[in-house]
């Protein structure tokens, strides 16, 4: 599992934790999300996240 970062305002999203907040449940591939995701911090597509080292 990885974590991915919104290259604008540095939210995470950690696979393994998923998001309850956001209703992302643990266990949910980022490449699994739908491809209309965007952060729920700032609104920016998910083409603008990094995968995490």
């Amino acid at each position: 599992m990885a974590r991915w970062g919104c290259t604008i305002c540095g939210y995470i999203y950690d696979s393994k934790t998923g998001d309850p907040d956001n209703d992302l449940p643990a266990g949910v591939a980022f490449g699994d999300l739908p491809e209309d995701f965007e952060c729920p911090e700032c609104g920016v597509p998910k083409d603008q996240f990094e995968r995490e080292s």
